[in-house]
């Protein structure tokens, strides 16, 4: 965020642990991002490891609706411009879509 600001760029920050996405909204940001959806995770939570995902064959379905029920294991933040999505790690990553 402070990096758009300091350009100038105007923006929207949703905080999905108040307003969570739903799964369609993620299936959406996936598909802008141009990813799978296991690549969303944040693969060092404890609860990613807790719930074996990693050793699990979960469809892009079921993966979808464990993000939705658990937005902690979001990689965030996800930076949305128009019909392209870009995770802003690191942050200079954004700039690709400005």
């Amino acid at each position: 965020m402070e990096l758009l600001r300091s350009r100038g760029v105007p923006f929207e920050s949703i905080n999905y642990f108040v307003d969570p996405i739903p799964a369609h909204t993620l299936r959406e940001l996936i598909a802008k991002l141009g990813i799978a959806p296991i690549d969303l995770f944040r693969k060092k939570e404890a609860r990613f490891k807790a719930l074996e995902i990693a050793s699990k064959n979960y469809s892009d379905d079921e993966l979808i609706e464990i993000l939705a029920e658990n937005p902690e294991l979001i990689e965030r933040p996800i930076v949305v411009r128009g019909n392209k999505a870009i995770l802003g790690r690191p942050p200079e990553h954004v700039l690709t879509l400005f």
